[in-house]
């Protein structure tokens, strides 16, 4: 005996939310969408044309296709005709995929995105999951959208400009010498500018017309054929420099794409080269990619950024900038790792009435036995306040001889006091304690500021409190990660451009807090 199976009888539409089970993925998307203030969407509305999908719809149904993994917009399409969940989030409606993608690059849907975040973390601290003490703040690099082999270098386009700039100087200063050309006024001696080659180029056009009218009027062919042969180093001097003007216009648009940065991609400028570990021995590859920073607590996403550059260190400040302006107030406690340790960050948290648990690159290593008992480390060397001076292993004096300051290329300047030996000839640990040349003393360069923090570092992290916080660093924000790339398979982006991959991103990261929720939510169950 079977049960009841006809395909000619009649069934009428049931509401498809009876169909989904209790804690279904599809109500915390539509709960927490909901909830974004109505003032959001303000920028979507259009007064002429045709009505569009609402864009609490299209937040709803593109969550939720990134919590099930799927990023394409032709795949989150096929979804809104076979998933039940897509089905009731989109009503009966059914955008195409162009709409689904022209929706997500939306300047307006970052907006909508930190509305949500904030939103989450809201509910988050009614249903105390977080405690709202310390975020702990890490980085990864992602894949972006972009050829692997199409890549610009900053130092080739410096070593093409130079030799533009050296090639085009001599030509013209030749062309002068030997009157094909007049001088021209110039802005500076040392380079030519674009609009001077571009004169000079005009200079030679009018230079082999003028010949052009001379050996078309003369009816002696000798003289054509010396006028002829005159023309000939105007001409090529002619296509040189109107290859010098093409050159000159992309290496300055290479230099504005650069801006601080060392390389850009070809296929999407915003990408920097970044060595990304791709398998587990670690083989580091260069790829163009997106440096992603992410503030969590409880394993919770709780705000995030995207940087080009690849080093962790230059995005402490604009990171924590970027939260207190759109997600919440910083807590009390900010959390790294190694990679953020510097100075001026240490500084900044500290401008912001806030407590980094920030460590250094050499915090670990100081802690060793090793370095520890090094007698030719500095930081074991007997200091004496009295003569502000130092005493080496050799027992001689390195006395204080002046004040010097390093500003980096980024503009922080750091201040050290620079220390000497009274006389390193004739030691004999010369060749461990220093690599200074014959006839050249010891130094040292103490930077007294520096010093000061990293003792207040090492002062935290032995106290039992803030210890125990950052001890949770590790289980707290490196899971989210690994959230994202080996359950959630997001390892490369599906949009190319910063703003359009922050959009991506923060769909993303909404994605693996929805799931690791319904998670604990069933757990609790």
């Amino acid at each position: 005996m079977f049960k009841d199976y006809n395909m000619n009888q009649v069934v009428l539409p049931l509401d498809l939310e009876i169909k989904l089970q209790e804690n279904d993925i599809a109500f915390a998307v539509h709960h927490l969408v909901e909830h974004i203030p109505d003032e959001a969407f303000a920028g979507f509305l259009q007064k002429t044309g045709c009505p569009a999908y609402h864009p609490r719809m299209m937040m709803k149904i593109i969550l939720c296709a990134y919590t099930q993994s799927v990023f394409s917009g032709r795949k989150i399409e096929a979804l809104l005709k076979d998933s039940i969940r897509m089905m009731w989030l989109a009503q009966g409606y059914e955008p195409s995929y162009r709409t689904i993608n022209r929706f997500r690059v939306h300047p307006e849907v970052q907006v909508l995105l930190r509305e949500c975040f904030v939103q989450f973390r809201c509910q988050l601290i009614q249903e105390n999951e977080i405690d709202n003490e310390a975020i702990f703040i890490d980085g990864t690099k992602i894949e972006a959208n972009a050829n692997k082999f199409t890549f610009v270098w900053r130092k080739s386009i410096e070593k093409y400009s130079a030799s533009l700039l050296e090639k085009s100087t001599q030509l013209y200063d030749e062309l002068v010498e030997r009157e094909i050309i007049p001088q021209i006024e110039r802005e500076s001696s040392d380079e030519l500018s674009v609009e001077e080659l571009s004169l000079i180029t005009e200079k030679l056009e009018e230079k082999v017309e003028e010949l052009t009218k001379e050996i078309e009027a003369s009816e002696d062919a000798d003289e054509r054929k010396q006028l002829r042969s005159s023309r000939k180093e105007p001409k090529k001097a002619y296509k040189q420099f109107q290859d010098f003007v093409k050159r000159k216009l992309k290496y300055e648009k290479d230099m504005e794409i650069f801006n601080e940065r060392n390389s850009y991609s070809k296929t999407d400028h915003d990408a920097t080269f970044m060595r990304m570990k791709d398998d587990y021995m670690k083989n580091g590859q260069l790829k163009a990619g997106y440096n992603v920073q992410i503030a969590t607590e409880g394993q919770y996403t709780l705000a995030y950024d995207v940087f080009s550059n690849p080093t962790d260190t230059r995005t402490l400040c604009p990171f924590l900038d970027a939260i207190e302006h759109h997600y919440f107030e910083l807590p009390d406690y900010i959390v790294a790792d190694a990679g953020y340790g510097s100075e001026e960050n240490y500084l900044d948290v500290q401008n912001r009435k806030r407590t980094p648990l920030i460590i250094y690159s050499m915090y670990r290593k100081e802690k060793k036995k090793r370095v520890k008992n090094d007698p030719f480390q500095t930081a074991n060397w007997d200091y004496h306040e009295e003569d502000d001076s130092f005493t080496c292993p050799n027992g001689n004096k390195l006395t204080f001889r002046y004040k010097s300051h390093r500003t980096d290329r980024y503009g922080f300047t750091r201040l050290f006091n620079v220390y000497e030996c009274e006389d390193c000839s004739g030691c004999p640990f010369r060749s461990q304690c220093t690599k200074a040349k014959e006839g050249n003393n010891r130094r040292i360069h103490y930077n007294e500021k520096w010093e000061q923090q990293k003792k207040s570092i090492q002062q935290l992290l032995s106290e039992e409190k803030t210890g125990k916080i950052y001890g949770k660093r590790k289980i707290d924000v490196e899971p989210v990660f690994g959230y994202l790339k080996a359950n959630l398979r997001f390892t490369r982006m599906s949009v190319r451009g910063k703003e359009n991959v922050k959009n991506e991103l923060g769909f993303a990261f909404m994605a693996v807090n929805v799931r690791k929720y319904i998670a604990s939510s069933v757990k609790c169950a």
